[in-house]
């Protein structure tokens, strides 16, 4: 069966029907070589490899406060102190020979943002991650939206790994212990979200995007494929197959919940250390024995093999057989070591949640939440200047992968839809902004959705319709356990790792660059790093040749051909770039 077919009979007869009409012309069907329901397969696919992103998202900016204050909390105390009724410490009473006023409550001191929090901010708390959910399920939503109908590409949008670290660990501190406020955080993202959309409409984007070098490029895809199957190995969001050391950062791990020793953020009070305010914000531990005991680990490696043989027989669907296999099993209590939702404080919350099936919030606390009274300080400007740069590479390295894993990108860098593409995650971090969130940016899961068929925005589409089911629905999708999420991450890790036959490994002014973009990024966690570091070594190590072959040529002198003189270790000169990506696919 060739690409783009779905079988024969009433299937066939649809798909074909839907080809003909006015959306599939307008989403070119035919043209790209793919059916209606290969495009909502993938979309279905791609979003239940990012739907973590529901959960993980939240809880990671929760984790800042929010618009959160210890004026949230609830007074613990009465400054009468033979009063242990706070409903009594108001009023008067007699002590005795007068009537006199009883003294107010004392209110909680800030030290109650801190664990164990304070009642009431952690009732505000809970409350900022729904709201959080809901900004990230609209956000997502919205750039979906735009980049199916807009780009025509199956690209899904969410805000991004990464960067919602720094704004909630970096810029606004655990619990708000940063440098400028979650509102401050916030006006910063807007206007970086506006600063690159003038960047995208004036074209400069993809200028920018034609003058990162070409191996530079061509690496990137392979360094995103590393950077897949890193998160889809680990604990965070994948199968906790690697995990921390404190000697080697990572080593083989695998071990169950009570064989592992967490890490915890320490830091320097008074030339002591000690454990930070939040402590159980980390989530990195380390294995003190049972390595490849846990059964979850088991589980995912498990369903990393029923998708890899779904693969190998070309059986449609294999992501989402894989995903739901694993995600099924693991919604089960009646094992304890193989559940997502264990009797513990956090498993009895998740179920708690998960069965309300239906959950339907109105955001209330973070929408709008801007404030710019700190835009003449220099901290609110040193966090829109990292985001922006972050979001350029970033986001520009990621779509020309995308498209460059369909097959899409031509021999001088352009790729069909670019231009609304570079338009689509600049108008949803502005977006996302608002509803309160962190930089949207295109998610590299959106391979997973490529390699089930994905080839134009009906994939888009159709994560953006199960983003928007997902606001009535989020306690299901966000129970979708990392250890389902893995074993696509990791596969689609694989396939993207073909990128590395095109560079030209025999220069090294080409593979030393290339071979960094690639190990920068899944050591490093961000893509944009990756590119940055590509890039710089390109430019050093052309430096001399540069240099020499204008300083002859300003001399009058003889200048040699470019191909001998860019080969002075005798290998043979790059071959002319070409694209293989997915042949059957090329548009």
């Amino acid at each position: 069966m060739k690409a783009g077919e779905e079988g024969t009979g009433m299937v066939h007869n649809f798909n074909e029907t839907v080809a003909n009409s006015v959306v599939g012309r307008y989403f070119k069907l035919k043209e790209r070589g793919s059916t209606f329901t290969s495009e909502m397969r993938a979309g279905l696919a791609t979003f239940l490899t990012l739907a973590y992103i529901l959960a993980v998202n939240s809880a990671i900016l929760t984790d800042s406060g929010g618009t959160c204050r210890a004026s949230d909390c609830t007074p613990d105390a009465c400054s009468d102190a033979t009063v242990t009724d706070l409903a009594q410490c108001v009023g008067t009473y007699f002590n005795g020979t007068d009537t006199v006023p009883r003294e107010a409550i004392v209110g909680a001191g800030p030290g109650c943002i801190f664990p164990p929090e304070n009642e009431g901010y952690a009732e505000c708390l809970r409350e900022t991650k729904k709201d959080l959910i809901v900004a990230t399920a609209a956000s997502s939503l919205i750039g979906c939206f735009i980049m199916g109908l807009g780009a025509n590409l199956p690209l899904a949008l969410a805000p991004g790994m990464g960067t919602n670290a720094y704004f909630t660990y970096t810029a606004v501190g655990f619990h708000g212990t940063g440098h400028i406020s979650y509102q401050q955080a916030l006006a910063a993202v807007f206007l970086e979200g506006w600063c690159f959309l003038l960047i995208a409409a004036t074209g400069m984007r993809t200028r920018i995007a034609k003058m990162i070098p070409l191996p530079v490029r061509i690496s990137t895809a392979a360094g995103i494929g590393m950077f897949l199957a890193f998160i889809g190995l680990q604990q965070g969001q994948g199968i906790g197959l690697v995990v921390s050391d404190s000697a080697t950062l990572v080593t083989l791990g695998g071990c169950p919940p009570w064989k592992q020793t967490s890490f915890a953020p320490v830091m320097q009070v008074n030339g002591t250390l000690t454990v930070a305010p939040g402590a159980n914000a980390s989530g990195n531990y380390q294995c003190k024995s049972g390595r490849l005991q846990s059964a979850t680990t088991w589980l995912g490696i498990t369903g990393f093999l029923v998708i890899a043989f779904c693969l190998v027989k070309n059986v449609r669907g294999a992501m989402i057989y894989g995903i739901a296999y694993v995600t099924i099993i693991s919604w089960f209590r009646g094992s304890s070591k193989v559940t997502y939702f264990p009797h513990t404080d956090a498993g009895d919350a998740r179920f708690e949640y998960f069965k309300q099936v239906v959950d339907f919030h109105v955001i209330k606390k973070t929408a709008g939440a801007f404030d710019f009274t700190a835009i003449n300080k220099g901290n609110f400007w040193v966090t829109l200047i990292t985001f922006l740069y972050v979001d350029m590479m970033d986001t520009t390295g990621t779509l020309y992968s995308m498209a460059k894993f369909i097959g899409f990108v031509d021999e001088e860098g352009n790729f069909p839809g670019q231009y609304p593409a570079f338009m689509s995650d600049a108008t949803a971090i502005v977006v996302g902004s608002a509803l309160g969130t962190s930089p949207v940016t295109v998610f590299v899961e959106s391979a997973t959705g490529i390699r089930e068929g994905g080839r134009t925005g009906l994939t888009a589409l159709t994560v953006a319709s199960l983003f928007f089911v997902s606001l009535f629905f989020a306690p299901i999708f966000a129970s979708i356990p990392p250890w389902a999420n893995g074993p696509p991450l990791i596969l689609v890790g694989a396939m993207m790792m073909k990128a590395i036959a095109e560079i030209n490994w025999n220069d090294p002014r080409d593979g030393i660059p290339a071979f960094l973009t690639i190990i920068i990024m899944p050591l490093t966690y961000s893509i944009a790093y990756g590119v940055i570091a590509g890039i710089c070594c390109y430019i050093l190590l052309h430096i001399p040749d540069y240099l020499y072959y204008h300083g002859r040529k300003l001399a009058g002198m003889p200048v040699p051909e470019p191909e001998a003189e860019l080969s002075p270790t005798g290998s043979p000169p790059a071959k002319p770039y070409q694209d293989t990506g997915m042949p059957e696919h090329k548009v």
